[in-house]
């Protein structure tokens, strides 16, 4: 009998079937954790050696551990396992606490059901739903005219994008003020160079913990400490907020840095609460990346009114996003630029 010979996957492919991006694939490489074999023609492959060894990182990334921690866990040592076990079941933990209000939901609903009462379909629909659905709707600001904007599926990482002069600051400011109990992390978040972030941190024990344990995971993850992750750590991290908006989520960060914060944010879960993040960032908004726990606001330049855009090649406005994209290298060159529009000359 004759057997087939081993099906050599390229990045591409091989990325595809573990649900991750081929950057993702080529980060681990670069760190040593897979070593994929080359074809005659020098290029990457992936057979099935390379790709269990893949699916066993990516399993682990899930976990929430650090590349760092990964590289530990498969070298078979325990260091520093424990806050990334911790934080793993603080998150399941979490859902077990909505299925457990879901239970009383159901449980509420058969005992009306006993005594005669017909549940609503709105109630039958909310056992489907999470059990804090955040909801928005309002009218929107200048250089709008006046349209109707509404979000009812908010997801854990909302990307707000368009070009200069789109307004999307202005989605994001009414969006902040819109959203129940939500906060903006504007950019006076640097004027000081962190100190009032630092003092934050210091007078709250619980925030500078988590500040750190945060902070380290994104080191061993590749990020460069610096005021402007710091500052921005002491907004993500902080309790209370049901919702928070970032405005230049990139600003002060190197590609590294933003790379690793992102992967940081994805692995909160589909129960987290929403984080909108105005950036023109390719590595933050990865297209190739985005998962179903996220969504991408886009705010046309001819001011129509912003639309949700699917990430996927096609989709309508999907080149409209991608050309508002640009590395972090080209970011910090033109992160000090604005939309100017000369204000028209009298006829004399």
């Amino acid at each position: 009998m004759q057997h087939s010979p081993t099906r050599y996957l390229n990045p591409s492919e091989a990325a595809r079937r573990l649900g991750v991006s081929a950057k993702a694939l080529r980060l681990y490489e670069q760190r040593g954790l897979v070593e994929p074999d080359r074809n005659a023609a020098g290029w990457r492959a992936y057979g099935p050696a390379e790709m269990a060894r893949a699916a066993e990182i990516v399993a682990l990334r899930a976990l929430g551990f650090s590349l760092a921690q990964v590289e530990r866990v498969l070298g078979g040592n325990a260091q520093g396992l424990e806050q990334a076990l911790a934080a793993h079941q603080a998150a399941l933990e979490s859902q077990l606490h909505q299925l457990a209000r879901t239970v009383e939901k159901v449980r509420g609903l058969r005992g009306g059901v006993a005594q005669g009462q017909v549940p609503t379909v709105s109630e039958l629909a909310g056992l489907l739903a999470p059990a804090a659905e955040i909801r928005v709707a309002f009218d929107l600001p200048w250089p709008w005219g006046g349209e109707r904007f509404e979000l009812r599926d908010i997801r854990p990482l909302n990307y707000i994008i368009g070009p200069l002069g789109s307004g999307k600051t202005r989605l994001a400011q009414r969006l902040a003020a819109e959203l129940p109990n939500a906060v903006l992390l504007g950019l006076d978040r640097l004027a000081d160079g962190g100190a009032a972030a630092r003092s934050r941190i210091d007078d709250d024990p619980a925030l500078k913990s988590r500040v750190e344990q945060t902070m380290a995971w994104l080191v061993e993850d590749g990020a460069a400490p610096s005021d402007a992750l710091l500052t921005l750590l002491a907004g993500l991290e902080a309790q209370g907020p049901d919702a928070l908006v970032v405005d230049m989520i990139e600003q002060g960060l190197d590609q590294p840095t933003q790379e690793a914060l992102i992967a940081r944010l994805r692995q909160r879960g589909a129960d987290a609460r929403p984080i909108f993040m105005l950036t023109r960032s390719s590595a933050i908004l990865d297209l190739a990346a985005v998962g179903p726990n996220e969504a991408i606001i886009f705010c046309p330049a001819n001011h129509s009114p912003p639309t949700l855009v699917a990430p996927y090649l096609g989709a309508p406005g999907y080149e409209a996003v991608a050309t508002c994209l640009a590395s972090p290298d080209v970011r910090a060159r033109t992160a000090g630029v604005v939309a100017w529009r000369p204000e028209p000359v009298a006829a004399p």
